[in-house]
């Protein structure tokens, strides 16, 4: 017969508290939650990253600036290197904005195009070959993009002041303003003066005394760049505007695989459900779906409104694995890795472009 030790282990225990002063008790049990309570925690942040989520490394970033390089020939031979070391860095997103960078830097002009010398040796001069200064330019690019959190302006005056600008600016509201560009040059040029080794480059920059570095490189930058936004107010039609009026409510927000509505975040396919439904238009519910149900198009014939579809983006087990609502000239608006907003039908988009689909007439 099998013996039942639990009664006889229960009486014990008794006898042992018994014999244990009270408050010493009470602080026993008090260390024994204690220590429960800082081991629930370990878990817990050791399960989920710690109490907020933190995307300056995963490569998906709030502000979603796409478009395309307005640039010399000179630079725009660089293309092919650049997209190399953007796809190795994981930015293959921000080729068209490093080009934009470049033709600012140098005009595609000698041995260091991207001027990466002083972030890969802290010396002017030790790159010696343009695919050298494109390796580490775009790495140091990627280094100040993740670092200023995704904000394209402030990676761009960073990239040239050097990254402590990002901590400057990090403790003075996070975001970049010209205002603080031209603060922290003046505070910079105020302790570097008297090197010789600095001047204004600028009109405006000698009238505030801002003189380290170049407080207009982020407008310098994007007048070569083009982007890709769209604005409603030049939609024809008041269907596509009430379209995407709602979705530019959701412009930055992350991808959430399987998200169909605001609560849970959105998907591709359900940034497109949720959105053309506010305009009377039911879609079903995924890419494949999607291009299922639609009429198919050529691309000289798709128009603002139509939906755009690619192929082969993750392994779905079908064909359609992507869309997004297409605004013309190459332009479309979708929720992908780097969160909701515009993207362009180049680079990665092009090599899996699969089709276009109306699903009305607008």
């Amino acid at each position: 017969m099998k013996k039942d030790y639990s009664a006889g282990g229960h009486n014990l225990m008794h006898v042992f508290f018994a014999l244990i002063p009270k408050k010493w008790l009470i602080g026993i049990v008090g260390g024994l939650l204690f220590l429960t309570s800082i081991m629930v925690l370990g878990v817990l942040i050791m399960v989920t990253g710690g109490f907020e989520s933190d995307n300056s490394n995963s490569g998906s970033y709030p502000e979603s600036m796409t478009g395309k390089a307005k640039v010399s020939a000179e630079v725009e031979r660089y293309r092919d290197l650049v997209t190399k070391y953007a796809k190795e860095n994981g930015i293959e997103d921000k080729v068209d904005l490093m080009l934009a960078l470049m033709m600012q830097e140098s005009g595609g002009q000698g041995n260091d195009p991207m001027q990466a010398s002083e972030s890969k040796c802290g010396a002017i001069g030790c790159i010696t070959s343009p695919e050298e200064s494109i390796k580490y330019g775009v790495k140091h690019f990627k280094s100040v993009l993740e670092k200023a959190k995704g904000d394209i302006k402030l990676t761009l005056q960073s990239y040239n002041f050097g990254g402590g600008f990002i901590d400057y600016v990090m403790k003075r509201g996070g975001k970049y303003t010209k205002d603080l560009a031209i603060e922290f040059s003046r505070m910079m040029y105020a302790k570097v003066a008297g090197t010789g080794n600095y001047s204004c480059v600028r009109p405006e920059s000698a009238s505030t005394g801002a003189c380290y570095g170049d407080i207009g490189y982020v407008d310098a930058v994007l007048k070569y760049y083009q982007n890709d936004s769209v604005e409603v107010a030049d939609l024809d039609n008041e269907k596509l505007k009430s379209i995407m009026k709602e979705g530019l409510k959701y412009k930055g927000t992350p991808y959430v695989f399987g998200g169909d509505n605001p609560k849970t975040g959105f998907d591709c396919s359900g940034l497109m459900q949720w959105i053309y439904k506010k305009a009377g238009i039911t879609l079903p519910r995924t890419a494949q779906q999607q291009y299922t149900a639609s009429k198919k198009i050529d691309k000289s014939k798709a128009k603002p409104g139509d939906l755009v579809f690619f192929t082969n983006t993750y392994n779905a087990g079908v064909p359609v694995t992507h869309v997004g609502i297409y605004l013309g000239e190459d332009k479309f608006y979708n929720s992908n890795d780097s969160g909701v907003g515009y993207s362009t039908i180049s680079g990665y988009w092009k090599e899996h472009l699969y089709g276009f689909g109306r699903v009305a007439n607008f």
